[in-house]
């Protein structure tokens, strides 16, 4: 593959040529790149001039093609050695030019250096860097050889040549990279509204079955909790997707393909933890309120009471009366409950209990207390609740999930100045069993003072 050169590599080219001429007396300087180093049937290696000093000299072969070999000139009798012994050149059969009729020493005479070959009047040297072959610098003059200050000034430059060719590879490829990551972004772009459109008409179907089966319901009727709970859901479902189009709804100034500016230097740097960029949460926006926690976990029992009848499980909930207000997130807290008690019902077995408690309390902080007899979680899963996309050892079940629900329970409860708390097994003995030793939620938040 030919390794592109963009114009500013061509320019520091022309600055490090000008050095070798004004500088050092050189009459003719090439720089090549290589493509491939794959030996060719006359066993030449394959490079291409993209720096030729004088501008009028002539390339003594292949002038007319993209692709020129080495000139014979610069062939050597049997291979010039390149860092870990790799080939770059050997001599065809067609070529019989002796070490000493092409003015360069013998790969075998014990004064050349593995990285460059000198002759008196001649150099060549590899562009190599980190052992990965780049290029060559030509360069020689006709009235008087290199001393060896000249020659290790060559080498600087050369060695210049491979660093700045290697830094022009890399920012062509971070390009690359830029520009295919914005064509993902415009297809994923497209597949989102998609998606969301067609998400939005079973929505709007769904909240409307739930309206008309609430007028046909009579006030008294059980079910009306259910359809309650229909409508409930359905708004909420429509609220958050009016929120993550919002997220999503990028401009043509987003879409526009990026580059890298110009004339910059790009060093490595760490991103910081605490520069996130906004997740899509519920509430975001919404004050903290005065509330009661049975108000709050009405709505979330009566879904849990369903979805709990229908697995086979059975549902406990004490609420103490008369409990002090607490200040929360209304939305927010809904959702925090929902997650937790949904991973509830999900992890325990059939035949299995889920608790409920509202009441507990410590120092100015009021909780809701969730547990289960399900499997609980192992120790050494503990101490990673909350990391998000963690599942532990549930990804090694057949029960779904994203290992998001904790990591977002967690953050919108310290947005309310409270905090969760995590058993297993769980703190309810009488609700436990070695075969089943359960986890137990607690959810603090703050309480309002009397």
């Amino acid at each position: 593959m030919l390794m592109s050169a963009s114009s500013d590599f061509l320019a520091l080219c022309r600055e490090q040529i000008a050095l070798l001429a004004q500088g050092l007396g050189a009459t003719l300087s090439i720089v090549y790149l290589t493509q491939e180093l794959v030996e060719t049937p006359s066993g030449e290696a394959k490079l291409i001039p993209v720096m030729i000093y004088p501008e009028t000299a002539l390339l003594p072969q292949a002038q007319e093609t993209a692709q020129t070999t080495l000139p014979k000139k610069l062939k050597v009798g049997n291979t010039l050695v390149l860092p870990h012994h790799q080939r770059l050149l050997t001599a065809g059969s067609e070529s019989s030019t002796s070490s000493q009729e092409s003015g360069i020493p013998d790969a075998s005479q014990p004064d050349l250096q593995e990285e460059y070959l000198l002759s008196g009047n001649q150099i060549v040297l590899p562009l190599v860097y980190e052992g990965v072959m780049m290029g060559l610098l030509v360069t020689g003059r006709e009235d008087r050889e290199w001393n060896e200050h000249e020659q290790s000034q060559i080498q600087h430059i050369a060695q210049t040549l491979a660093i700045a060719c290697i830094l022009d590879q890399r920012r062509a490829w971070l390009q690359q990279q830029l520009h295919e990551q914005q064509i993902l972004q415009e297809k994923q772009q497209d597949l989102l509204d998609n998606l969301l459109h067609q998400f939005r008409n079973p929505l709007t179907a769904l909240r409307t079955f739930g309206k008309l089966l609430l007028k046909r319901l009579r006030p008294a009727d059980t079910n009306r909790d259910v359809a309650n709970s229909i409508v409930r859901e359905s708004d909420r479902l429509q609220e958050l997707l009016q929120q993550f189009e919002q997220v999503i709804d990028l401009t043509e100034a987003d879409l526009a393909p990026l580059h890298l500016p110009e004339n910059e230097v790009f060093v490595e740097a760490t991103v910081q933890k605490d520069a996130e960029l906004p997740l899509l949460l519920p509430g975001i926006g919404d004050k903290v309120v005065e509330c009661s926690l049975a108000d709050i976990l009405e709505p979330s029992l009566i879904s849990a009471r369903a979805i709990a009848q229908e697995r086979k499980l059975k549902l406990i909930s004490e609420i103490k009366q008369k409990l002090p207000l607490v200040r929360a997130n209304i939305k927010a807290l809904r959702e925090v409950l929902n997650n937790i008690i949904d991973n509830a019902l999900k992890y325990t077995p059939a035949g299995g209990k889920i608790l409920i408690r509202a009441g507990q309390q410590k120092a100015n902080f009021l909780g809701i207390v969730i547990s289960d007899n399900g499997p609980g979680i192992p120790p050494e899963d503990l101490k990673h609740l909350g990391e998000r996309h963690y599942r532990g050892v549930q990804a090694q079940t057949q029960i779904p999930g994203t290992g998001l629900g904790l990591a977002i329970a967690k953050q919108l409860i310290e947005q309310m100045q409270g905090e969760i708390e995590v058993f297993s097994p769980a703190i309810d003995s009488d609700l436990t069993s070695p075969n089943r030793p359960g986890t137990t939620f607690i959810i603090w938040l703050p309480e309002v003072e009397s």
